[in-house]
């Protein structure tokens, strides 16, 4: 490690210099998007219960994180459905967006988000930028994970993907049959392409599946990204198995430095 290094290393909270990697959630860890995510989330959904004559709507705030969060469409669609009581059929993925089936679905609240994409540009939340510029100055590696296949968009549209030399999203998800979390794949499979074992690699997710997923896979620490501020998350973070809760990304840099 070159002197330059080392010194931004020491910049790094000690529980990060226990490790070697760093993988990070893309989706309200380093983009601002997650809003967005809820946003046709709760469209889509709302549809289909109106559809069905449910007598409620989708919470984009609780529904959101305990149903969807951290999730592919297809299996939080199903989650969610699951609670309601819908018994929806699977259905085929080449279904177009409607409400008769859980791809169907999940192909609306896609229609919903590319929608938003058109018009919206994806900010990157400022705390882990300094985060990420520090890790890489650290030459730390590091990658970021992500259900959505917008990922490698989202953060390319945030300015932040040259700070991210390995990406695993959606796309490669699919690609490579990986199943969704709270499955550890994800992570595992960026870590591998990182070149660093799990138990010296560090997961910052904000949802609890991702959070439960770092867990199973015996990553040797996980940070659990609180930005709620009510009062049982950063608790529920830490029942999944967070290490450490943090109220953003940059609490994980010495105070003043970064």
């Amino acid at each position: 490690m070159t002197s330059s290094a080392a010194s931004a290393a020491g910049h790094l909270a000690p529980c990060l210099r226990s490790v070697r990697a760093v993988v990070l959630d893309t989706d309200g860890v380093i983009t601002d998007s997650a809003g967005a995510h809820a946003a046709a989330w709760k469209g889509a959904f709302d549809a289909c219960l109106r559809a069905a004559g449910a007598d409620r709507v989708f919470d984009p705030e609780d529904d959101y994180r305990r149903y969807v969060d951290g999730r592919s469409r297809q299996d939080g669609a199903a989650a969610f459905l699951h609670a309601c009581g819908l018994s929806l059929p699977l259905g085929d993925p080449d279904d177009g967006p409607g409400t008769a089936t859980v791809l169907a679905v999940a192909a609306h609240k896609e229609r919903l988000f590319r929608a938003w994409l058109r018009d919206h540009h994806v900010e990157a939340w400022p705390g882990t930028v300094r985060l990420l510029r520090t890790l890489r100055d650290a030459q730390m590696p590091r990658a970021a994970v992500s259900a959505s296949r917008h990922a490698t968009e989202l953060l390319s549209s945030a300015g932040v993907l040259d700070l991210l030399p390995t990406v695993v999203d959606g796309n490669e998800a699919r690609r490579l049959r990986l199943p969704g979390k709270p499955d550890p794949a994800l992570f595992a499979e960026a870590a591998g392409r990182l070149g660093v074992p799990a138990p010296e690699t560090a997961v910052v997710e904000d949802a609890t599946a991702g959070v439960e997923a770092g867990r199973r896979g015996g990553f040797g620490l996980v940070v659990g990204v609180d930005r709620t501020a009510t009062r049982d998350s950063a608790a529920r973070l830490r029942r999944y198995g967070a290490d450490v809760v943090v109220a953003d990304p940059g609490d994980l840099l010495i105070p003043g430095e970064g």
